[in-house]
């Protein structure tokens, strides 16, 4: 249905809120998406820009975001994508202690080298969400638990 900026450009804001409704946040999430849209098609010929500078104008994308198509889609990582299951890993293995996900990106930065910010992104991501939750984290299940400084005689602190 939609396969090019155009088309996101041209839908009208109840179609789209309909077609992303599941997401959660779908009435903002659409405005956004057509907004960017507009702007990619206005402003670069239609083309996702391919500099943070340039993807930080677009509406609804902030660092995280600019991060993630810039490593992920144009293969060149300007930072690491800090979402809650990153900084809540990274602040559990001792990496840093901050809150502001714009500090800890910084912070890992410094200590993981440039090559591997994708895939450390997108692992960490894919870990917390599925083994390192918030609430009920899997110690048993998790391949780093030995390593953890948060576990404690085979329990959670």
């Amino acid at each position: 249905k939609y396969t090019c900026v155009a088309d996101f450009a041209a839908a009208s804001q109840e179609e789209l809120e309909q077609d992303i409704r599941s997401t959660g946040f779908y009435r903002n999430k659409a405005k956004n998406i057509r907004g960017a849209a507009q702007r990619i098609q206005e402003v670069y010929g239609g083309v996702v820009p391919d500099t943070m500078a340039d993807l930080l104008t677009l509406p609804g994308v902030a660092r995280k975001t600019a991060n993630c198509v810039l490593g992920t889609a144009f293969k060149d990582p300007m930072g690491v994508v800090v979402d809650t299951h990153v900084g809540r890993i990274a602040r559990r293995f001792g990496f840093t202690r901050e809150q502001d996900p714009v500090k800890v990106e910084r912070d890992l930065m410094k200590l993981f080298p440039r090559r591997d910010w994708v895939y450390l992104s997108h692992a960490w991501i894919d870990h917390g969400r599925a083994i390192c939750t918030s609430r009920t984290a899997k110690c048993s299940e998790c391949s780093f638990a030995g390593m953890c400084p948060q576990r404690v005689e085979g329990r959670r602190r």
